[in-house]
Order: C-alpha cells, then structure tokens, then sequence
C-alpha cells in the first residue's frame, strides 16, 4: 500500500451514498433510495450525502483468478466481497496468501492502473 501522507496528494477514496431523508446506505449510489423512494439527482447529487467507505469489514466469499490478461507479471490475483460494518458489501483484491471465508480483514482504496486507460480507484482487502 502507498503511504500518501508524504506526497501533496490525497489519498485515493470511494464513496458510499446515505439518503438525507431516511439515513439509508447505499453503494453504489441508487437514483431512487429503496426505502423511502427519494431520489437523488444525478447531476448535482442532492438529498445524498458520500462517504468514504473504507476500514473493517468481514469476508463472505473469494476466489483465486489464474487466466489472467497478457501483462500481468503474477501467477494469479484474489478477489473477495466483504461486508462493512455498516453491512454494505463491495468486492476487490485481497492482498492475503490464504484468505477465509468469515475472517476480519481492513478495506483501503488504490489507484490501479494494471489495464489500458486511465487509472481506476479499486478496494484492497488485508
């Protein structure tokens, strides 16, 4: 992981969506809440408040990808969907030698720029 703190730069951050009017939380971002049907504009994203949805979650599942595309320079990558505590579930990379299922691990969020294009802000679970 990059320790940002000695750069100029802000860390990389994702962002979960709470409705103002009912406290809801989403991620990703829905156009109309499911609990109390408000929606959010898509533009300016009133009557929704980000957050950074980072830090301690629980791992539900995970799998080993070994096909991976012509660059990589690893053997295989793992990828798992967590849940906060907050119970929002999001999926990355695990960076672990043997992951299980059910174990605690800590979100953070990179920048990775493994693929063609302009770099992506991705979880890593450790």
């Amino acid at each position: 992981m990059i320790d940002f703190s000695m750069y100029d730069v802000k860390a990389p951050k994702i962002s979960g969506f709470r409705c103002e009017k009912c406290g809801s939380e989403y991620y990703p971002a829905p156009m109309i809440c499911g609990k109390c049907n408000s929606r959010r504009d898509p533009v300016t994203g009133k009557g929704w408040v980000k957050f950074d949805l980072e830090g301690p979650c629980t791992l539900l599942t995970w799998t080993r990808v070994w096909n991976l595309p012509e660059g990589y320079t690893k053997k295989f990558l793992l990828f798992g969907i967590v849940q906060f505590e907050n119970g929002l579930r999001a999926s990355g990379r695990i960076e672990l030698d043997e992951p299980k299922t059910g174990m605690k691990l800590t979100a953070s969020v990179e920048e990775s720029n493994e693929r063609p294009g302009k770099p992506v802000k991705i979880f890593v679970f450790s």
